[in-house]
């Protein structure tokens, strides 16, 4: 375990100081593009936080591979060199696409030839974990396709819910540490551990430290965005997790007692941790193509955006993702170490916690929406009214701002205050 911790310090420090030389570079230098109509923050910020995440990534991988207790991770050196050429080739898309906003057919080809590099060199899905330490066999083909479409899937993913400062970053830790105890727990041996697992362990750790150095500069508000090099590479290592972690699973590993939850949660684990990610990127592919058009087409109708449309802080909607990725991938780990019943009784609380506090803000904004309209021509503007009704028409307004304190508190006091007229 130390070794990992080493390994993701590495990571952590490389990328701290890289990045902030990045920015204060970049901020001297006016190296940042224009605000975009779907941005939320509102001074142009620099993008170019990807690569410091990257450089961090290699210097790990260079750290890691001079400690002896960690050979095995470095036994196939076609695996390592097939992850850093991947991340090289996303980092570099990514970068292009930050400066000169790429057209989304160039991003996908070269998130292709990425994800079939790693299936190359044996980084790909060979068998899928079934009941009762059972697999599902597919031909070999069948397998790389699945492969790369999981790769482009989860990168994608990734990439569509980085809209606010520290969500990608604080999402991957989250989800990173979930797979990481899991994955070291069922593959510890007093001894040694199996091969099948330590190339996820240290991508993970890896990962973890990258985007812990990261997210000082990168939380509200923001000095520094990842852009889409930053979220791509996180896409493409939390991938390279998932699959050299479920699609390799030694089912023989997995007897005993409790032989019907491990080899299940494995193949529940990936989507319960990358859930807000998928959530996101399957409601806008539809809604994209439901409109005709390109599902890589952006806009300002991400999950997000409609929770600051709805009335949340910028930091109220970070943490409301970090805590349906909490939720929903701690939930599903517990089921491991508590009765079945304490694992769906805590899940449950916190799935109903995370729902109230994602809603609270529509009650309120109803209550003011009602006041406004009920109020007395002289006392609700022209301006009011067209503000709060309707209020789906508000939300989906672009520049629509949630009503302050005192704007909250004086129009419920007028509803109250004619409520109690006889």
């Amino acid at each position: 375990m130390v070794f990992y911790v080493i390994s993701a310090g590495v990571s952590a420090v490389v990328t701290f100081g890289l990045a902030m030389l990045i920015w204060k570079l970049s901020t001297r230098f006016r190296l940042y593009p224009k605000i975009r109509a779907r941005d939320v923050h509102t001074r142009p910020t620099p993008r170019l936080g990807g690569i410091a995440m990257f450089v961090g990534v290699v210097a790990a991988f260079a750290v890691g591979s001079q400690l002896p207790q960690l050979s095995i991770v470095f036994s196939e050196p076609g695996k390592i060199l097939a992850v850093l050429g991947a991340a090289a080739i996303i980092v570099g898309i990514g970068v292009a696409d930050d400066i000169w906003d790429l057209d989304w057919l160039t991003k996908l080809a070269g998130q292709i030839i990425a994800a079939a590099l790693l299936a190359w060199q044996g980084i790909q899905i060979v068998a899928l974990p079934f009941f009762q330490n059972t697999a599902v066999l597919l031909s070999p083909y069948m397998f790389l396709a699945i492969t790369v479409f999981l790769v482009v899937l989860v990168m994608n993913a990734l990439n569509f819910i980085d809209g606010l400062d520290g969500l990608v970053a604080g999402v991957a830790i989250i989800a990173n540490s979930v797979f990481f105890v899991y994955s070291y727990i069922v593959t510890y041996q007093p001894t040694a551990q199996s091969a099948y697992f330590n190339l996820p362990q240290f991508i993970s750790a890896v990962l973890i430290g990258a985007c812990v150095g990261f997210l000082p500069l990168n939380w509200h508000p923001a000095k520094l965005f990842m852009g889409d090099a930053g979220a791509l590479l996180v896409g493409l290592l939390m991938a390279t997790t998932t699959i050299g972690f479920t699609g390799n699973i030694d089912l023989g590993t997995l007897s005993g007692n409790r032989q019907f939850l491990p080899a299940f949660i494995p193949v529940l684990l990936p989507f319960a941790v990358l859930l807000v990610p998928l959530l996101d990127f399957g409601l806008a592919v539809f809604r994209r193509l439901r409109a005709g058009k390109s599902p890589f087409s952006a806009d300002r109708k991400h999950l997000h955006h409609r929770l600051l449309d709805m009335g949340h802080s910028h930091l109220h909607a970070v943490l409301i993702f970090y805590g349906w990725t909490a939720v929903a991938s701690v939930g599903l780990l517990l089921f491991l170490f508590t009765p079945s019943w304490v694992a769906i009784l805590v899940t449950a609380t916190g799935l109903v916690v995370c729902t109230i506090v994602t809603l609270a803000p529509l009650s309120r904004r109803k209550a003011v929406e009602a006041a406004v309209q009920s109020a007395a021509p002289e006392v609700a503007s022209e301006a009011q009214l067209a503000r709060y009704d309707p209020l789906d028409a508000a939300a989906d307004s672009d520049d629509v701002e949630g009503p302050t304190d005192a704007e909250a508190d004086a129009a419920l006091g007028r509803l109250n205050e004619k409520e109690s007229r006889p």
